[in-house]
């Protein structure tokens, strides 16, 4: 049997998260749902002690979304960041104000990047 990804608190966690999207997660969740980008995502996906906001497993990326609060926690982001990229995903960090502001941009970028390999 293979290993868990995280605990049975991190999967009820992200369970709980993902019926409290945010208005910019539900509207990026919109363009990413259903492989609309050629791949599946996952929402608020359970890595270890993390749960990223979506995460693509075939393309090992993960998309987060970044509200004021991450201005107050950088140390904490940037770990958790540092964690991810340990177990072999890239990690594309986006305001909420840029999902508000420019969806079509930020959805390119993120196309940029399942691009690459």
């Amino acid at each position: 049997m293979p290993p868990r990804r995280t605990t049975p608190q991190g999967y009820r966690r992200a369970r709980q998260l993902r019926k409290e999207l945010t208005p910019a997660e539900r509207k990026l969740w919109a363009v990413l749902r259903n492989d609309q980008l050629g791949v599946s995502f996952r929402r608020q996906h359970a890595i270890g002690p993390y749960i990223a906001d979506f995460c693509c497993i075939k393309k090992k990326l993960i998309v987060e979304l970044d509200g004021s609060q991450h201005l107050e926690q950088v140390e904490y982001d940037n770990a958790r960041t540092v964690y991810l990229e340990t177990q072999g995903y890239r990690v594309l960090r986006f305001w909420n104000n840029e999902i508000q502001k420019d969806l079509n941009g930020v959805v390119s970028k993120i196309q940029l990047a399942l691009e690459e390999e």
